[in-house]
């Protein structure tokens, strides 16, 4: 049985030139198929064929000259797959091409084909996962459906970061064996000009995003409390967040409380145009007048 009117129960009775055109038209459709996987696939990383299959993986085979032998199917629990002829297979933990020779192998082993060319094309990602934590919308872990999903995606399907999120994310995971840690500007992926840091994900990846750095405002201010830390904020705009001095308040007499990296609470008269950092504690005092 090593072509594909082996399965046919007809070929005693099919002409020569019948078979021969049969046999033309099974390497036509064969070669249109692997055109289509790899049109469907061009846009992928290099680094496609050490994907690794894993559980809940959809695959399609394909064996030249067997069509009988097509195969759509998905990667079970377990990692294997059920083939027709051979059946269960192990494929979880394999590359691309190393599943290619497993079943091309067992397939020649068993007497089933003679000389197996075995096409396997990732059709679906679903055993690989990235989580997705801290100050967002929807954290959870989530599938790498494709083999691109990048970093600003899958904050997209976690819904966002929420209004007390950082403008980093912390993006962990492994690398060619290695740990592998980045810090990515959330508003400079999509205002940026820097798409080269919407890294793609891998399998196994963490996306963390912290608490916004907070300031504190009290005294005679309007609106006294705890205000999220934004970008190049100064003084005065965190005079202005909490709703200014009240009637008995003086913005020329702040003092503002930052503790150095001794740990220790220095008392400051700020200026106006002074940058805020986190945990700063303004305090708005009385006028003298």
């Amino acid at each position: 049985m090593n072509d594909s009117t082996a399965f046919s129960p007809f070929r005693h009775f099919l002409p020569a030139g019948a078979v021969c055109l049969r046999r033309a038209l099974a390497v036509f459709f064969f070669a249109l198929a692997c055109l289509s996987g790899g049109a469907a696939t061009a846009a992928e990383p290099p680094n496609r064929q050490d994907y690794l299959l894993g559980e809940g993986d959809a695959i399609r085979i394909q064996v030249f000259q067997n069509p009988d032998l097509a195969l759509e199917t998905r990667v079970s629990e377990t990692g294997s797959i059920t083939y027709p002829l051979i059946g269960a297979i192990r494929v979880g933990g394999l590359s691309i091409a190393a599943a290619e020779q497993a079943i091309a192998r067992a397939l020649k082993d068993g007497g089933f084909v003679q000389q197996p060319q075995v096409n396997i094309v990732l059709v679906q990602i679903r055993g690989n996962q990235v989580s997705v934590l801290g100050q967002v919308n929807r954290p959870g872990r989530f599938p790498l459906e494709t083999f691109n999903l990048r970093v600003s995606d899958m904050l997209a399907a976690a819904g966002g970061t929420t209004p007390t999120g950082d403008d980093v994310a912390i993006v962990s995971g492994v690398r060619d064996g290695k740990p592998f840690r980045k810090e990515i500007d959330i508003p400079d992926l999509y205002i940026g000009a820097h798409p080269e840091n919407d890294i793609v994900l891998a399998g196994g990846d963490t996306i963390y995003v912290h608490r916004a750095p907070v300031f504190y405002i009290y005294g005679e201010a309007q609106r006294p409390g705890a205000y999220r830390i934004e970008r190049g904020m100064t003084v005065m705009q965190a005079l202005a967040q909490g709703g200014g001095p009240t009637a008995r308040g003086s913005e020329s007499r702040l003092r503002l409380h930052r503790k150095t990296a001794s740990g220790a609470v220095q008392q400051l008269t700020p200026e106006m145009n002074e940058p805020v950092r986190p945990d700063d504690v303004i305090y708005v005092r009385e006028s003298l007048f």
